[in-house]
């Protein structure tokens, strides 16, 4: 007769990220409290539950294993063992040994009389999903509109409840990392909000609670963000040495060496650092860098939701975009600016309408006002009205073209749209 797995314990056992040495330790330490003495499994023990060959262990084991996972036996695949029948002489238990099986049996009773299981229940990879995919929605939100405080707030106010969910319950040590690692991404989108909406203060308040969270996790992927966002925030609060080193210790990180694809996306953020320093041929070099990286990376490679949902090589030409800004390279900027365009997601409507407005400003820096306003006037007007870093760009705009062209046709034609925005903010 072939022996069938136990699929509902291995399930279990994944869901809470535990060992077959792992789960031996605890059942032992419930037995322990039951009866006085040790359980004595190992991992061994564990294996043989989870292949099938042992469906009726001990009572006393089943009770503690109930104990540690709230669930009861038969939820978990096991079968009880029955009384010995009438007729068979029944075995007597040694007297201490039944004392201690008789309180396993009240301590048991009364746990089941008080809500203790509900207080304190097992945390799993279910309940970190369940935030992840609530994350996943800020991100959304992010990308459709990005820098609002109301983005900040509902990513931070996640990060609370990650924290809250670890302190309510128990749980292996490899799904407290990832409740950290949860806890220290979504502060780190808060942050990102906080940069995008040049809300610098608040940014770095929220830096300094995801970088002690991402210590926490030992988690290297958002250890990573944490630090290349905070090198994004220094380089937009023109501190490039700041910028440099922020990203350095990102860029050092043991995974941009597994993974081409952070180490891509740490240099071409680096680009944008020398950029802002001044340095043209750097910035050349760590993109031509970023780009071999990017060529080498697995596209279909395991990585967080957060690298999976921006970094492409759109971004990567966002990036070269604006790094040549910066450097008044408008030819290149532009160039940088059509590619980002042509290969952006359709969901990125934030990068668009950066995207969008930086071109405009690449071809007002090469003259040619006519593309440059039509650029502009392509912003989409919630953007336009909404998004800070797009409004300052537009801004920019308009105050080049009254300076340098003010009688010119488009000069006159974008002061009329300028204020048609003005009139859609209210």
């Amino acid at each position: 007769m072939s022996v069938l797995p136990n699929h509902v314990l291995v399930e279990w056992m994944h869901d809470q990220q535990l060992s077959s040495r792992e789960l031996a330790e605890l059942v032992n330490g419930a037995v322990a409290q039951l009866t006085g003495r040790h359980g004595g499994l190992d991992d061994s023990n564990i294996r043989a539950w989870r292949s099938g060959r042992v469906r009726c262990p001990k009572n006393v084991q089943l009770r503690a294993l109930e104990l540690v996972s709230g669930k009861s036996a038969t939820d978990l695949g096991f079968e009880r063992r029955t009384r010995t029948p009438a007729t068979a002489p029944a075995k007597e238990e040694p007297p201490v040994l039944r004392r201690h099986l008789i309180q396993g049996a009240a301590a048991i009773a009364a746990t089941a009389a008080t809500p203790s299981y509900a207080a304190s229940p097992r945390i799993g990879v279910t309940d970190v999903e369940r935030l992840q995919q609530r994350f996943a929605d800020v991100v959304a939100s992010d990308h459709r509109h990005g820098g609002q405080q109301t983005i900040e707030q509902q990513a931070a106010a996640l990060s609370e409840e990650a924290l809250q969910l670890q302190a309510s319950g128990a749980a292996s040590q490899r799904v407290r990392g990832y409740l950290y690692a949860s806890a220290a991404a979504f502060r780190s989108s808060a942050m990102w909000a906080a940069i995008d909406g040049r809300r610098y203060n608040r940014a770095i308040e929220h830096m300094r609670h995801a970088q002690q969270l991402a210590a926490m996790s030992g988690d290297q992927a958002i250890q990573f963000r944490i630090w290349s966002h905070a090198g994004t925030m220094y380089r937009h609060m023109k501190r490039p040495a700041d910028a440099a080193a922020a990203n350095d210790v990102a860029r050092t990180l043991a995974i941009t060496r597994r993974d081409p694809m952070f180490a891509s996306l740490g240099h071409a953020r680096h680009a944008a650092i020398h950029a802002t320093a001044g340095d043209l041929r750097a910035t050349r070099r760590a993109l031509d860098t970023a780009q071999e990286a990017m060529q080498r990376a697995d596209p279909d490679a395991d990585r967080p939701v957060w690298m999976r949902a921006f970094y492409d090589q759109a971004e990567l030409d966002s990036l070269a975009l604006s790094a040549f800004m910066s450097l008044a390279q408008y030819d290149a900027a532009e160039a940088h600016a059509h590619r980002c365009l042509a290969n952006l997601r359709p969901h990125m409507h934030r990068s668009r309408a950066i995207t969008t407005s930086r071109l405009a400003l690449a071809q007002l820096g090469q003259g040619d006002l006519e593309p440059a306003v039509t650029s502009a006037m392509r912003v989409p007007r919630d953007a336009a009205t909404s998004h800070p870093r797009v409004v300052e760009m537009l801004a920019t705009l308009g105050s080049e073209l009254r300076k340098n062209a003010r009688t010119s046709p488009q000069a006159r034609l974008w002061t009329e749209y300028a204020r048609s925005l003005k009139g859609t903010t209210k």
